[in-house]
């Protein structure tokens, strides 16, 4: 038989991840292929570096959470293609959460509004969500 949880323990295990990464994560945006674990060293170029909301996620209900706020940065980094992203604790370096870029509506981890940076381009995630399984 599979393992099943109720809404609350799923709710309390997603609001957990906000809880342990802390307030102001930093985002990484990078290109090529991610590492195969979130342990590995970096892998790609960093297309864009920003801090994330304070308050960066919402509650969790249902048993997902999604992206709080305006995850927005008005100045891409560097030149290429958006292909996966870091979150890390807001000291920049411990990684966290990793996953695949896409642009909106293309089925990705995060959606961003154009997967093609060019520097000192605008961009805004469109999407993020956390969701927890074994209901």
């Amino acid at each position: 038989m599979a393992l099943k949880l109720s809404v609350a323990v799923r709710n309390a295990r997603l609001d957990a991840i906000e809880t342990a990464i802390g307030t102001s994560p930093v985002l990484k945006i990078r290109s090529g292929a991610a590492p195969a674990n979130i342990t590995d060293a970096d892998s790609g170029t960093v297309l864009a570096t920003l801090s994330l909301p304070s308050d960066w996620m919402a509650a969790a209900a249902s048993g997902s959470k999604a992206k709080s706020g305006t995850w927005q940065d008005s100045s891409a980094d560097d030149t290429g293609t958006a292909a996966h992203f870091r979150i890390y604790a807001s000291d920049g370096t411990t990684q966290h959460i990793q996953g695949s870029v896409t642009a909106t509506g293309d089925g990705g981890n995060m959606t961003v509004d154009n997967v093609s940076f060019a520097v000192g381009q605008s961009f805004t995630v469109t999407g993020f969500t956390l969701s927890d399984g074994n209901a």
